[in-house]
């Protein structure tokens, strides 16, 4: 028989940095049930295929369901593969473009792979979707859709507002939520994570569970973790993303760059700092915000990398950013012949990610070679002189050694 901390323990761990537990009440119980039978609760949480670089934005819900991991509980993480050929329209003013099947499985590996950082992959149950949404026919289809009505929909605000505005709505998109609760019927699950633009997918759950003659999911939503930005959600779109799969130094120096008013809200939402230690840091952040932030900064690269690299990445920032050095040692990218465009090494070094990036970093004067800046994107490098130094940013460096 299973064994868990009592209920006031775990309510005081779950209730940590959320936003809603829709209803309450309704988790006391499931709480009390699976301690009188032994029986972990069936914690769902549905991962978005269409965006497999995962940064600290999305760590916050998946620390959550780590919590319930060490709770005792199943977690269980659903790849939405055939979902995400539908697109979900949460937070969209227009239809989100359809992936493939193949594109869904493979991103929905990526994320796994990711996410493993956070979740304990042992404890860990992986269900795709489209092994029982696939499988419904038209029939099943229409039975699902029989349970939640056009007027329900259109309350959802993303529906409201485009048709308001005139806005196309495809069907296919209202058939979204009825798939998301489709997969909550299917794992009979007690509670379900999401963000708070979730609220209204993880509601349908609920009713459509109902219908099913389940006892309604828990619905339980995380705040939107903004970005290094202070103001927008943390987005790769919009570049002011921590990734929970970046250099140590890269994590290291991105967490500094955040305001300081959101420095409690980091450790609360994006750390592993225990719920007791909590007002300590917040009264840190209060009284001397830059070494708070440090202090931070130490935590999350720990988190993901362990202590050794969060010490080098502290010591990396100190001699590279404040004293304006070089760090001691860099990879080497190794180049073939007599030049090569600034754009074309900075791609090898695996520094950007496309041209436009490359040539965006260069217009800020954010690179430079052996410390003069490059201000022509088409400017070649003459390897005559190798080795030199590649500098992007403040924190990526590289010995560019020709072969």
């Amino acid at each position: 028989m299973s064994t868990f901390p009592p209920i006031d323990d775990q309510l005081a761990q779950i209730r940590r940095g959320t936003a809603q537990i829709i209803p309450e009440d309704a988790l006391v119980e499931k709480l009390k049930r699976a301690e009188k039978t032994g029986t972990p609760l069936i914690v769902k949480l549905g991962c978005d295929p269409s965006r497999p670089d995962l940064h600290l934005g999305h760590a916050v819900v998946l620390r959550k369901l780590r919590q319930f991991q060490d709770l005792g509980h199943q977690a269980v993480l659903i790849v939405g593969d055939f979902t995400g050929m539908i697109g979900d329209p949460s937070g969209k003013s227009k239809t989100r473009p359809a992936l493939t099947l193949e594109e869904t499985r493979a991103n929905g590996q990526s994320y796994f792979e990711q996410a493993s950082k956070i979740l304990d992959p042992d404890r860990t149950t992986i269900r795709y979707n489209g092994d029982w949404l696939g499988k419904m026919s038209f029939a099943d289809v229409i039975r699902l859709a029989s349970g939640y009505t056009v007027a329900r929909m259109l309350e959802r605000d993303e529906f409201e507002n485009r048709y308001k505005a005139g806005e196309p709505i495809s069907v296919h998109e209202f058939l979204y939520p009825l798939a998301q609760a489709q997969d909550s019927v299917e794992l009979e699950s007690d509670v379900e994570l999401g963000g708070t633009d979730q609220t209204f997918n993880l509601l349908v759950g609920r009713d459509i569970q109902s219908a099913a003659g389940q006892e309604p999911q828990v619905c339980l939503t995380m705040p939107i973790l903004e970005g290094t930005d202070g103001v927008e959600k943390m987005s790769k779109s919009l570049d002011n993303y921590i990734g929970i799969a970046e250099p140590p130094e890269e994590m290291y120096g991105k967490t500094l760059s955040i305001p300081d008013e959101l420095i409690y809200r980091y450790f609360e939402l994006a750390t592993d700092v225990p719920t007791g230690r909590l007002d300590e840091k917040k009264q840190f952040a209060d009284e001397n915000p830059r070494d708070a932030k440090h202090d931070l900064a130490w935590t999350i690269v720990r988190m993901y990398h362990g202590e050794e690299a969060a010490d080098a990445a502290r010591t990396h920032f100190e001699k590279t950013v404040i004293q304006g050095g070089v760090p001691d040692e860099m990879d080497e990218i190794a180049v073939e012949g007599e030049t090569i465009g600034i754009i074309d090494l900075m791609r090898q070094a695996g520094f950007v990610q496309s041209n436009g990036e490359a040539r965006r970093l260069i217009q800020q004067n954010a690179v430079s070679i052996d410390d003069e800046k490059v201000t022509d994107p088409f400017a070649d490098v003459d390897l005559a002189a190798a080795p030199l130094v590649l500098k992007v940013g403040k924190r990526r460096f590289g010995r560019v050694v020709r072969v």
